[in-house]
């Protein structure tokens, strides 16, 4: 179905099905963060990758939020570690997630397809917020309709 790029409205009715795996939202406080790495230099080796390690406060925040959220999303399994989860960006700046270890172990058991990044930091906050996808219906193309009453 094609969409009028005029179009004044459109429903987005949730397609059904167990689509949505898990939603986590974090935030951190910026400067708390950077006192705390300040205090303790191990704490940056332990909470992030190499290729993170050297990134301005902010996004160090916003990571550390990231990995919360992302935990939070796969429902809290004990066992994940900080290394599990990095976040890389794309050639257009966008963020994505890349698992591995308990957290990919999970998201495996879990039957997650896709996993959706959005970072954001203001003022002193750096807030991170993942959905989680299982295949359900992803992709299939729905109209109009208007939700049930």
């Amino acid at each position: 179905m094609s969409i009028s790029s005029n179009a004044r409205e459109r429903s987005f009715v949730p397609l059904g099905g167990e689509v949505v795996a898990g939603i986590g939202v974090d935030i951190v406080d910026i400067e708390r963060l950077g006192d705390r790495l300040e205090r303790q230099p191990r704490l940056r080796e332990r909470l992030f990758a190499p290729e993170e390690r050297e990134l301005s406060p902010a996004s160090l925040a916003a990571r550390v939020a990231a990995k919360e959220a992302l935990g939070k999303a796969l429902g809290n399994p004990g066992d994940l570690s900080w290394h599990d989860a990095i976040v890389r960006r794309t050639e257009t700046g966008r963020p994505y997630l890349v698992l591995r270890g308990a957290a990919l172990e999970t998201a495996i058991a879990q039957d997650v397809r896709f996993a959706h990044l959005s970072l954001s930091h203001d003022g002193n906050l750096a807030t991170a917020m993942v959905v989680l996808e299982t295949v359900g219906n992803r992709g299939r193309a729905h109209g109009d309709e208007e939700p049930q009453s």
